[in-house]
């Protein structure tokens, strides 16, 4: 019998995503927090949108995290593959030398 621990991010008693590291359920935990900021920043504006649109694009916001700050940075778009990927290219290869070259992926919670 195999022994697997498993890290869940909960919000308000809702199980969000289950991860196999801590480190990865800490940094999806990290991004809902920084969604929810943005969207409560949006609700306060001035701009004419429902919560649903709200939460939906301070979540797209917190995921776009890098690109985001490239551009306040450079008041440009990053290159077309390099912002994004390249952050995620580096999460993958932290997880899959810290499991040994096993393949980590995030599984959606019931």
């Amino acid at each position: 019998m195999a022994v697997e621990t498993k890290f869940v991010v909960v919000r308000k008693g809702e199980e969000k995503m289950t991860f196999a590291s801590k480190k990865e359920a800490d940094a999806y935990d990290k991004m809902l927090d920084m969604a929810e900021a943005f969207t409560d920043w949006l609700l306060q504006s001035d701009l004419q949108m429902d919560e649903v649109q709200a939460e939906n694009l301070g979540l797209y916001l917190a995921e776009q995290k890098d690109a985001v700050q490239h551009i306040l940075r450079t008041s440009k778009l990053p290159d077309a593959g390099s912002a994004q990927p390249a952050a995620e290219n580096a999460d993958k290869a932290e997880s899959e030398e810290a499991s040994g070259g096993k393949k980590i992926r995030a599984v959606k919670a019931a």
